[in-house]
């Protein structure tokens, strides 16, 4: 038995608007102290003041959020009691207001007790996803990341019923992103498409939706990065093809990419799109490797070969992955990313007993053991192409 979850969706220009025909008393939003410095908040609260609401926000999301922020989000929200929660920003914002939700629900449970096997009877609030990023697909999820500080780890958590209520995704709000975080989070679709029609828990709801996103991304990041303030086509494809893979990877899973960059970015602090989309060209030599043809299935479809060896088709796609990256201004190995050999030795250890213990490493369609985890970790560094 599987299920498929996912929020009402309103997307394209103008689809902010959508905000003043709730109903409610109060929306507690949650966002990041740049968004809130440029009026992003005051933007959303004003529609949300015209449909009769008030608003409160709490604007202290920092990147990869800790625990610390979360149960300080909880404790003011716990003051105003509102009936909607809005996370408004990228994978962050919106990770730490599924958190928030659930705690504030929930003051019985620890953040490790958000898991995809408990009931948590959520019934008080609602939530609004309002992504200003075309990356995470965080508005169409019920997953969400966490940070422990103290550990160096990334805690991967999640519910089905933190799937938001609704998500707005409005391609205006991305329109001055900068090129670099256009294409890190670019190339987190990417990999969500990839994976999630590639990992063991694929199925036929997600198939359509992984290739579809995955194409999108070829044709549209490019362009999106070279000149998103003007490009509103490559803007509006991209904010779509965000949803729909996080729709794809969310109800089948994320794997070995996302088990390795979640350990290395935790580690050294690096952004989650850049992280996962270095170490999936690895990942994806290693499990075609062993057989994997899905691969050739989205190289076929995005039409970059009609060759029939499952082999040949799948190197072609791997190969358009790292020529992409490198025009959009991505590292393709650990050694373009300022990290020194010996400092990259040395977080090997847990680096590789992190990822082992991630969420998705055993959706991986070949699950490597500890021995060729640590050789991936390192042919990534020099960029080497894996031949194990």
């Amino acid at each position: 038995m599987w299920f498929f979850n996912c929020p009402y969706i309103v997307h394209g220009e103008d689809a902010l608007q959508y905000l003043e025909e709730l109903e409610g008393r109060r929306a507690f939003i949650v966002t990041d102290p740049t968004l809130h410095k440029l009026g992003f908040t005051e933007r959303i609260a004003d529609h949300l003041i015209k449909a009769g609401m008030e608003t409160l926000a709490f604007p202290e999301v920092e990147p990869e959020p800790s625990l610390q922020t979360v149960r300080r989000g909880v404790e003011l929200m716990r003051s105003f009691e509102p009936d909607w929660i809005v996370g408004l920003g990228g994978g962050s914002a919106m990770d730490a207001a599924k958190a928030i939700w659930a705690l504030y629900e929930r003051p019985d449970i620890e953040p490790e007790e958000i898991s995809p096997i408990y009931h948590l009877h959520l019934s008080k609030v609602k939530m609004i996803a309002i992504p200003t990023t075309s990356g995470t697909g965080a508005e169409a999820t019920w997953m969400l990341m966490l940070t422990d500080v103290e550990e160096k780890r990334k805690l991967g958590l999640g519910n089905r019923e933190l799937t938001p209520t609704m998500a707005i995704v409005d391609p205006c709000l991305t329109k001055q992103l900068p090129p670099s975080i256009t294409a890190d989070t670019g190339i987190d679709v990417l990999t969500h498409a990839i994976e999630g029609y590639a990992a063991t828990y694929r199925n036929d709801y997600t198939d359509g939706l992984c290739l579809t996103a995955a194409k999108l991304v070829f044709e549209f990041l490019p362009r999106a990065v070279a000149d998103g303030l003007n490009d509103d086509e490559a803007r509006a494809k991209m904010a779509n093809a965000a949803t729909i893979a996080g729709l794809g990877f969310v109800n089948s899973w994320p794997a070995l990419a996302h088990s390795m960059g979640h350990s290395f970015g935790a580690y050294f602090k690096v952004p989650h799109g850049r992280t996962v989309g270095l170490f999936l060209p690895y990942t994806m030599e290693f499990t075609l490797a062993g057989g994997l043809g899905r691969y050739a299935d989205i190289a076929r479809f995005i039409g970059f070969t009609d060759s029939r060896d499952e082999t040949e088709a799948g190197g072609i796609l791997i190969d358009r992955i790292r020529d992409l990256e490198r025009s959009i201004g991505l590292p393709t190995r650990v050694a373009d990313m300022s990290i020194s050999r010996d400092s990259y030795s040395a977080a090997m250890s847990p680096c590789v007993e992190n990822a082992e213990i991630d969420n998705a490493f055993f959706a991986s369609p070949r699950v490597p053991d500890t021995e060729e985890l640590h050789q991936l970790f390192m042919y990534a560094y020099d960029g080497k192409s894996v031949d194990f």
